[in-house]
């Protein structure tokens, strides 16, 4: 989106327009430009307008109802912080007891919008013009929120009275690709983290791929996850880290409006957690993925109480169902009855099937290499029934596990 569309979106008849489209549909997309254009609508202005109201609608997914007033650029979809995890980002600044925040990189506007909700004061900034004008725009109910189009690290910190630096480094390219080396991030993130030595309340948001090794060690690294999509990990120093530095996950799930949560910690310094290893029992649990990102698999076998398949795999099993998780907690893997354990072998796994008729199968596999694809069209399934096959290492040996989820 370029000055002159996000100008004719803020006119009179631009806003009027994008408020009077229809929820956005993808067959219907022609078919509306179309209409709009029979109807004397700006050529220009109708596009800017579509391609907003289908950001809008990507962007519901992230931001709820708040998307409907916003506007976006396709990166600042991608890269916005889901809602209900920005909102945790704010509580935690507000708990440190912090005043005002400096979000370096504000993007759209979507953590700074979180900060302003909760009554922070906010500086965001954006080195991309366009971008910093659509924060405006996105920020326009907030008072306490300033938005300039200008370099975060550039900041005199201390003369704007910042006690508190927020900042989500780009990690993709202009071509949309993803970057996974924290020094090629925008700005890099160890000029962020620098910051810490002039505002020790700092946090970065930055991919859920980050490696453990380099991680700094005064800060709680936190991996978070939402409906078992992990969608960020977390840097979080000084006051914003209350319980000190360590590795955590915090396990998020969302049901008719509420939000369950469940946290996972390991303390730096603290002797790693050497879990069981054993026979595949009568329930197989599958750790969260924030839960494995941040490599505490092993507490959550001694959370289950249960032990491990195999000692690099994160599939933990147990011989009583788990415990559920306490009244508003977020559970911490997903469950499965084991009906049938074999060594892996194609032709009786096929043989398997034919006689039990399953013809829908869902296949998971941790430590193989075989593809659940290609494996599907070698067992080419026939019938009505269906069956879950979880394709693992179990005593340094390939086998296959038909499990059941449990429900509930």
């Amino acid at each position: 989106m370029d000055a002159a569309s996000v100008s004719k979106l803020l006119s009179p008849d631009g806003w009027a327009l994008l408020s009077s489209l229809p929820p956005y549909d993808e067959k219907q997309a022609m078919a509306l430009a179309t209409r709009l254009r029979a109807d004397g609508v700006d050529a220009d202005l109708a596009a800017a307008a579509l391609t907003q109201s289908r950001l809008r609608a990507k962007a519901r997914a992230k931001l709820g109802d708040f998307a409907d007033g916003m506007l976006f650029t396709p990166d600042g979809v991608e890269q916005a912080t889901r809602l209900v995890v920005a909102a945790l980002h704010a509580r935690r600044y507000l708990a440190a007891g912090v005043t005002k925040v400096a979000d370096l990189t504000s993007g759209i506007g979507a953590d700074a919008l979180a900060f302003a909700g909760v009554g922070l004061r906010v500086l965001a900034t954006d080195v991309d013009e366009i971008t910093a004008a659509l924060a405006t725009v996105n920020l326009r109910h907030f008072p306490e929120a300033e938005v300039r189009h200008a370099d975060g690290l550039a900041l005199d910190l201390a003369a704007e009275g910042v006690d508190g630096v927020y900042a989500d480094p780009a990690r993709r390219t202009r071509g949309g690709r993803r970057v996974f080396d924290p020094a090629a991030y925008a700005p890099p993130l160890d000029a962020v983290w620098d910051l810490r030595a002039q505002v020790p309340a700092l946090g970065i948001k930055v991919g859920p791929g980050i490696p453990h090794q380099g991680l700094p060690d005064d800060a709680e690294t936190q991996w978070v996850s939402v409906d078992g999509d992990v969608v960020e990990a977390g840097l979080w120093f000084g006051p914003l880290a209350p319980d000190g530095p360590g590795r955590s996950a915090l396990v998020l799930a969302t049901t008719g409006g509420t939000t369950a949560s469940r946290t996972l910690r390991a303390d730096l310094g603290t002797a790693e957690l050497v879990p069981d290893v054993g026979a595949v029992g009568a329930y197989l649990y599958e750790p969260d993925g924030a839960v494995i990102r941040a490599g505490l698999v092993a507490h959550a076998a001694a959370e289950l109480g249960g032990r491990l398949l195999d000692r690099t795999i994160a599939y933990v099993t147990t011989d009583q169902p788990a415990p559920p998780p306490p009244a508003g907690a977020a559970p911490l893997a997903t469950g499965y009855r084991v009906l049938d354990v074999m060594p892996f072998n194609l032709k009786r796994l096929k043989a398997y099937l034919r006689e039990r008729g399953v013809g829908r199968l869902t296949i998971k596999k941790r430590g193989t290499a075989v593809t659940p694809e290609q494996l599907r069209a070698q067992l080419s399934p026939k019938g009505d029934a269906e069956a879950t096959l979880v394709l693992t290492r179990v005593g340094g040996a390939q086998h296959v596990l038909v499990v059941e989820p449990l429900r509930g």
